[in-house]
């Protein structure tokens, strides 16, 4: 079984927010002083021209980008404009790209949006979390309602009409009716996506180490169902765990993630993947955490995926999708044959966390819940996979 050449795709990371959130896990520092724009531009630059390189990047355009954090919108449309060019001289992109930009509504100046849109941004994911005031004071948001409902407003103006909210549920002092009045608001704002996710306490994080009071779990639930009631009556489709949207508004980039596509990982702690089809091979990418020692160069570091990780690979993404897969894609993107997971696929089927719909495995909405414990029958120790490198043509 031979490995295709997946969809490419590009992920930009910029570190700095205006403050760290409790809760947040990702690889972001608060910002103290100036935003040393320039260099970390330069750094970004250097990284993507070297990546650039790769000799099985040869012909293959980038289909989506996505510039995550952190906080991007802190830095200028001009700043995005020239790695956004430097983008598409080293690596050309498909005439539909779908370039996307994380914002936090307290960092956008007024107007911001159409400079953006004027760089080659046509997509904005905006870090809602929450309209109530006390559950923004509590995340440590440095925004308002008013901010998101302003950002909406110009993004809309911007012709941007294809953006993003996050919204959390979950929160310190809320109950099923404020959840439910979060997602009215969100909605009422047009956004053609919506990302609902629950908040969780992260190792690390200050909420990890100090947790504040949280709603019981049979709240949580009934939040999760009164907010999918509305997103369904508004029109909004649930195609991933956490993710909803509009027909044809699904965000293209992590859909490449979950169907086991490539990207490049440009930035500090980016992470990226990249198949080789001439060698039958999969690597995995990772560019040094801190800012400062990104800045001054660090190697990136790249493994190769062994064949027995690859069946955990592959579904620890596509069963995030409520479609589930099909055998084809899992052989043409693993270069396994799908022999090596059809016991435990039948397994779990059996089990009552996945089901076949029209030749697509997915999984229930039982799986969904417990979509961990699913996962981790994928993992190469566990008594339903087969050794895969005895499978691989």
């Amino acid at each position: 079984m031979s490995l295709g050449a997946p969809p490419l795709s590009l992920y930009l990371h910029f570190p700095w927010c205006v403050r760290k959130c409790p809760y947040c896990d990702f690889n972001s520092y608060t910002l103290t002083g100036q935003l040393p724009e320039t260099a970390y531009l330069e750094a970004l630059t250097r990284d993507l021209r070297e990546q650039a390189r790769a000799p099985q990047l040869a012909g293959r355009r980038l289909t989506t980008i996505f510039m995550g954090g952190g906080t991007p919108s802190l830095f200028s449309p001009a700043a995005i404009g020239r790695i956004l060019t430097e983008a598409r001289t080293l690596l050309g992109f498909e005439p539909d790209i779908e370039i996307t930009l994380e914002a936090n509504p307290g960092t956008i100046e007024r107007g911001r949006f159409a400079e953006y849109a004027a760089v080659g941004v046509n997509r904005v994911s905006l870090g809602a979390q929450s309209f109530g005031a006390r559950q923004l004071a509590v995340l440590g948001r440095i925004h308002g309602a008013a901010d998101t409902v302003r950002a909406a407003d110009e993004l809309h103006a911007a012709g941007l009409s294809n953006f993003n909210l996050d919204l959390m549920y979950g929160l310190p002092e809320q109950d099923v009716a404020g959840a439910r009045a979060d997602m009215r608001q969100a909605l009422g704002l047009g956004p053609g996506h919506l990302s609902h996710y629950h908040l969780t306490m992260e190792p690390g994080t200050v909420f990890g180490a100090q947790p504040p009071p949280l709603p019981s779990e049979d709240s949580v639930e009934a939040m999760l169902e009164a907010c999918a009631e509305e997103l369904g009556d508004a029109g909004f489709g649930h195609y991933e765990v956490s993710a909803y949207a509009r027909a044809g508004r699904q965000c293209r980039h992590n859909l490449n993630y979950w169907t086991f596509g490539d990207y490049l990982g440009v930035g500090a702690g980016a992470h990226g993947k990249l198949t080789d089809a001439a060698a039958g091979t999969i690597a995995r990418t990772t560019q040094t955490r801190e800012p400062r020692r990104y800045q001054a160069g660090t190697p990136l570091t790249t493994r190769t995926v062994a064949p027995g990780e690859l069946p955990f690979e592959f579904m620890m993404n596509a069963l995030r999708l409520t479609g589930g897969f099909d055998a084809a894609l899992f052989e043409s993107r693993t270069g396994l044959r799908f022999e090596v997971v059809a016991p435990t696929l039948v397994t779990q089927q059996a089990r009552g966390l996945l089901q076949v719909v029209d030749g697509r495995w997915r999984p229930s909405p039982r799986g969904l819940r417990f979509l961990n414990d699913l996962l981790l029958e994928f993992l190469p120790d566990s008594a339903g996979v087969a050794d895969p490198a005895l499978s691989r043509a």
